[in-house]
């Protein structure tokens, strides 16, 4: 796969697609499938053809689907095909954001490339167009149980590029056929075994949870950075980041999340007026940082796994003349890798609202005024901030209830235990998105600090941040809203993390 400066791969066989790729899909992007693949995807499309001449059973294309799989498929395969997507464009609620469906469509065309889901090159030629554009289907927020893949988000995508349904284009809701027209494309028409090619994978699971974890990446590091501020701005000593504390803890994790602060402490001169032992929120960040990032980093290798293996059902050996039915699109994996980073993000936000509180205490502050407030009583500084992070942080700790156990079985039990890995990769991803305004809110504390006389930073990286916080957001002298600075904190705290931490290899 190409991608125009954000992603330069080719998709040759051995070929990683990675969350970093994922979030390269948010405007138009450029794919291409190497011959040799296309080969391979005409070569399997080829073999279901001569299976269902021969007359032997392949699900989905002589059977029903699910439940129904008993009884024999009608005659026409076009027909069968559509009306799949058709019977599960059913999905309710607010659509997914944009580039959360592109990623979709990503993961989606990086599994039928592989040429095992019989699925016929054109499929993959459309998708590939649509990438190159900007435009994403409009598909509603739930329907997925995350068992037999992604179907009811996928079915909806699907009828999207048929010309049904509608279409973001340029952040305009439109009539996907209208939408189409205006890219130069044409609608997809499905033959065979498309529609359930199409539907029958994780692609929303993997793309979501996916996201998340490139977010994730930034959001440690962004922990650790804000970490270091607040250490220098109290003048605290520096020795709870000590190398041979942490490797003294036996992980991993703790060691990395430490030479992360080491990094950016360096040239810090603690003010020798805090106190022996500081609170956990300082103390023990190397471990709770740490085991972060090990979370992120176990989940970013099971969705990588996810993003480049064959989620469907048959899958197609050609080679070998296999046609295996199984359940490569049960979401389990994924499933219980998001809930670890719903999980995980909720314990960095909460470390971030206990230091802003650390930072508004007159008692534990070394001396800055309550509330950071300009003048206490006519001012209140960041009173307000620091009450919508505690909501931003409840709201998280509620979402962070495990998805992926909460089996119900459904479909006259032919789906009789679920994943629902669908539910907690979403909720995985939106938990990103309230992290990165918790952060924000502590980066503005930190910058009211030093507007109110906390010691400036003798860092390197400190002097740069503290640097770039001011020129992003403005002292609070005197009250003012202050939601917009905190979504530009966010902003610049991502700039400046992108590429601190290294992702996870596949």
């Amino acid at each position: 796969m190409t991608v125009s400066s954000a992603l330069t791969c080719a998709l040759r066989f051995p070929c990683t697609l990675t969350p970093r790729d994922l979030e390269a899909a948010h405007g138009p992007i450029r794919v291409e499938i190497s011959e040799p693949a296309l080969a391979r995807v005409r070569q399997c499309r080829d073999f279901v053809d001569e299976l269902l001449r021969s007359g032997r059973p392949v699900y989905g294309a002589t059977t029903g689907y699910g439940a129904l799989v008993g009884f024999s498929a009608g005659a026409d395969l076009t027909r069968h095909s559509q009306g799949l997507v058709d019977f599960l464009s059913v999905g309710q609620g607010p659509p997914l954001a944009p580039e959360l469906v592109r990623a979709m469509l990503l993961a989606r065309v990086w599994s039928l490339a592989q040429g095992n889901s019989g699925v016929s090159p054109e499929v993959v030629t459309a998708l590939v167009e649509v990438l190159g554009t900007g435009l994403a289907p409009v598909v509603p927020e739930y329907g997925s149980v995350g068992a037999s893949g992604d179907l009811v988000p996928l079915a909806h995508a699907t009828a999207a590029l048929m010309g049904r349904g509608e279409i973001f284009a340029g952040g305009i809701r439109l009539p996907a056929v209208h939408a189409l027209a205006a890219a130069g494309l044409r609608p997809l028409t499905l033959a065979g075994r498309d529609g359930l090619a199409l539907v029958n994978g994780t692609a929303l699971t993997s793309a979501a949870a996916g996201l998340a974890c490139a977010q994730a990446v930034r959001s440690v590091t962004a922990g650790l950075a804000l970490t270091a501020l607040l250490a220098e701005i109290l003048g605290v000593e520096t020795e709870f980041a000590s190398d041979a504390l942490a490797r003294a803890s036996g992980h991993p994790g703790a060691v990395e999340a430490a030479r992360l602060l080491r990094t950016r402490l360096s040239g810090a001169r603690p003010s020798g007026l805090r106190p022996l032992q500081e609170p956990y929120s300082l103390r023990c960040v190397p471990q709770l940082a740490g085991a972060v990032l090990t979370s992120v980093r176990h989940a970013e290798e099971v969705v990588v796994a996810d993003l480049n293996g064959v989620s469907d059902n048959p899958v197609f050996f050609p080679d070998t003349g296999g046609v295996v039915h199984g359940g490569n699109f049960f979401g389990q994996p994924v499933a219980f890798a998001a809930d670890l980073l719903s999980s995980a993000l909720t314990q960095l936000a909460n470390l971030a609202e206990r230091q802003l509180d650390l930072l508004m205490d007159p008692h534990r502050n070394t001396g800055l005024p309550p509330s950071l407030s300009a003048a206490p009583g006519r001012e209140h500084g960041l009173t307000g901030v620091q009450i919508a992070a505690t909501a931003l942080v409840v709201a998280m700790r509620r979402a962070a209830i495990p998805a992926a156990m909460q089996s119900i079985p459904t479909n006259q039990s032919n789906q009789d235990i679920v994943p629902f890995g669908t539910q907690a990769a979403l909720t995985a991803y939106e938990q990103t998105r309230k992290l990165r305004w918790v952060h924000g809110s502590l980066a503005v504390g930190l910058r009211q600090a030093v507007h109110l006389g906390g010691r400036l930073p003798t860092s390197a990286a400190g002097a740069e941040f503290i640097g770039r916080l001011c020129a992003a957001v403005d002292p609070v002298d005197p009250d003012r809203p202050l939601d917009a600075d905190i979504r530009a904190a966010a902003d610049l705290l991502d700039g400046l993390c992108a590429s601190c931490l290294e992702p996870a290899q596949g």
